[in-house]
């Protein structure tokens, strides 16, 4: 009894109000996770997961809860409604929640470097130039955010992190001359490391497979890869089967036009030199 006076009050986003659904009709009608996860070929932990409200469920688990609960598209319509609303109230919570459980975080930055990579000056003059009128504290705690990202690799078990760049990232002038030869040390300092596999997507190799920047996500566990993408103001992440397959097929595009990680360090420095003159 006490647990149960202990529990929420109710769903807070719409991950944790969709997985309270799901929760609700399982034991009405007596069935296990894993029972609920089968139609869609999720297993007992990714579903505890939905449950929990610690992932957002996929369209394919949504039309498998329909199947199983006899509800036709109801599941279906309630988790676009919730994707819709963003899943939580802070739409970067998601993402973040996986990248700090992920083994391998494969991303390409098409006209900014990701977030990991970023330096404290680069940060700002990317917050400043989006949000000029915010007082300079705001522009200061969400530079202090990102920055506090790179926490997730100092875990015992860090992610490997593989970035494709685009060579726009190392010439795009944020910030200034001196912000981008210091962004740029920066990262041949972290491709050196065991802790980041960089490769630039020089301008010579074309059209890009893909023209705007995404993110992979990959867990040592049978749950499935994610795909994170962001628009303007917002975030989605997705474990659709079909969307996440396409999205590796093209990464894995990206990483064949682009330079080997050592040629992409000479170029990284060459690109720095540039900045200094």
């Amino acid at each position: 009894m006490a647990d149960e006076l202990k529990g929420p009050v109710g769903p807070v986003s719409g991950a944790a109000y969709f997985g309270n659904e799901v929760r609700e009709w399982r034991l009405a009608r007596g069935l296990s996770q894993r029972e609920v996860g089968a139609p869609a070929r999720y297993g007992q932990q990714y579903v505890a997961k939905v449950e929990a409200g610690d992932r957002m469920a996929s369209p394919e688990f949504a039309a498998g809860c329909d199947q199983v609960f006899g509800t036709p598209r109801t599941f279906a319509r309630l988790r676009d409604r919730c994707a819709e609303k963003g899943g939580y109230p802070d739409w970067f919570e998601p993402y973040l929640l996986l990248e700090q459980k992920a083994s391998s975080v494969l991303d390409f930055s098409s006209g900014l470097i990701m977030g990991l990579l970023q330096t404290e000056a680069y940060a700002q003059a990317i917050f400043r130039k989006g949000r000029p009128n915010d007082p300079l504290e705001v522009t200061a705690a969400k530079v202090a955010r990102r920055l506090k990202r790179r926490a997730v690799l100092e875990h015992e078990n860090p992610p490997l992190v593989w970035v494709v760049l685009d060579e726009s990232c190392l010439r795009r002038a944020i910030g200034g001359p001196a912000v981008m030869a210091a962004q740029l040390a920066y990262l041949i300092k972290e491709a050196e490391s065991p802790r980041f596999t960089i490769q630039v997507l020089p301008f010579s190799s074309g059209a890009s497979a893909w023209p705007l920047a995404f993110t992979l996500l990959r867990f040592a566990d049978d749950e499935p890869d994610m795909l994170y993408q962001e628009g303007p103001g917002s975030g989605h992440v997705t474990d659709s089967r079909k969307v996440v397959a396409d999205a590796n097929l093209l990464y894995d595009r990206l990483r064949a036009d682009a330079l080997s990680p050592d040629a992409s360090i000479d170029m990284t420095h060459k690109v720095m030199e540039e900045w200094t003159r």
